[in-house]
């Protein structure tokens, strides 16, 4: 592997730490947030110190032949550590467990990094190996120790990974299991990693060669088993982030018909503050269900609380829920009151002396809703309901609103397209 094997993936982590640097610092007390940043933290520096090009610099600009070896095991060491310091606080418990076991594994893997040093030093590497070092070390005291203690920390750490990811996966579904599953197969690399790394070892204390495990097979190895890992990390949250997204802009889509029945009744200069089309999908739907509420605040002298009640006896005889009967029954009355206001240019309801008092003054309530579940039922019942339809249909007539239409109406269709369809 060449140095852009390693610099591309240090690249790539550093991109996913910048991404997430705002949330990092703002949720830095966070457990969960915090292993999330060292990880990729660690992630990127491994890539980084692991390629030749920098193990020749860090010797030359140290002065010391190969001290990139210490550096790198224990860069390997503490992104071990992190994964499973991570996965620990990922699947929570009690805090006083969660941290028990995290402080457990870092200690044990601080210990595994300051043994590397000393061994190191204790150790005697005149000749720099800028990728061989593993084998052409791998019978000289203290070195040879530190190698074979390096490779079994990568053991236990890849092994405890792969026995918390599965039992956890067998208990979660979605989108977790899947990330689980790819940490899982991600630390599964680090067994076959010590294999070559081992076998290429054992074979020059015996007299043999295959560096070729060493040098050429191992480091790709390491390479796909590290990104697998962090990719696993990042499935949940990316397909989180996905997920979310889709919901909020499937919210505005589906608030369309609403919004657009109570379009003519909103007053366009009230609206102080207009977002642009490439706003957040959070801020549109904001914008949208505030373009709602102040539609149905100008409909609120012409609702019709005897219509409401009609209407959502009509849902509920059709085999509506009560929750949609009760959107439904909302919305006739909306419907209604729409085609009221246009009846009235003069706002004579709204300025009569009586106006506090007029049908529907004391129910308001009735469509105020919960916030942007209830519009959202509202609004499919304005595109949907055979009783909303039949509401609009005797409001266009000019007969009463809801008389034997709407008893009528679970047998009548959706209204058409033109009528309230959504997007």
């Amino acid at each position: 592997m060449d140095g852009s094997s390693y610099y591309i993936p240090a690249v790539a982590m550093g991109a996913a730490l910048t991404f997430k640097g705002p949330a990092l610092l703002r949720g830095w007390r966070d457990p969960l947030l915090r292993s999330v940043g060292v990880l990729l933290a660690l992630a990127g520096l491994v890539f980084l110190f692991a390629a030749p090009p920098t193990i020749a610099a860090v010797n030359d600009a140290t002065g010391i032949p190969n001290v990139s070896a210490p550096l790198v095991y224990c860069l390997l060491s503490a992104f071990s550590a992190s994964c499973l310091v991570l996965i620990i606080n990922w699947r929570g418990g009690p805090p006083e467990v969660t941290q028990r076991l995290a402080r457990r594994w870092i200690l044990g893997y601080t210990v595994v990094g300051v043994a590397l040093i000393t061994l190191f030093v204790l150790g005697e590497t005149p000749v720099e190996r800028l990728r061989d070092l593993d084998t052409y070390y791998a019978n000289t005291p203290f070195v040879r120790e530190m190698i074979v203690l390096y490779l079994v920390s990568l053991s236990v750490a890849g092994i405890a990974m792969n026995v918390m990811c599965w039992r956890w996966a067998a208990q979660v579904r979605g989108r977790l299991r899947a990330g689980l599953v790819v940490i899982a197969l991600g630390s599964l690399f680090n067994i076959p990693y010590s294999a070559a790394k081992f076998a290429a070892v054992v074979a020059r204390w015996n007299g043999g060669d295959l560096d070729g495990l060493s040098t050429n097979v191992a480091p790709v190895l390491a390479s796909v088993g590290a990104q697998l890992t962090a990719v696993g990390f990042c499935v949940p949250l990316a397909c989180g982030r996905i997920g979310d997204s889709w919901n909020t802009w499937s919210t505005y889509r589906r608030l369309g018909p609403l919004w657009r029945e109570l379009r003519p009744v909103a007053a366009p200069g009230d609206r102080a503050l207009r977002i642009s089309w490439w706003s957040p999908a959070e801020l549109q739907v904001t914008q949208r269900e505030s373009d709602i509420h102040d539609g149905m605040l100008s409909l609120y002298p012409y609702f019709d609380p005897a219509l409401r009640t009609r209407a959502y006896d009509a849902a509920v005889a059709a085999g509506s829920s009560r929750g949609d009967a009760q959107a439904e029954a909302d919305a006739a009355m909306v419907t209604a009151a729409v085609r009221a206001r246009a009846a009235d240019p003069d706002g004579r309801v709204i300025s009569s002396a009586d106006a506090a008092t007029a049908p529907g003054a004391a129910d308001t309530s009735a469509v105020r809703g919960d916030g942007p579940r209830d519009l959202v039922r509202m609004s499919i019942a304005l595109r949907d309901s055979a009783v909303v339809a039949a509401a609009r249909r005797a409001g266009h007539a000019g007969s009463p609103p809801v008389d034997p239409a709407i008893e009528s109406a679970g047998t009548a269709g959706p209204a058409s397209a033109d009528e309230g369809r959504g997007d």
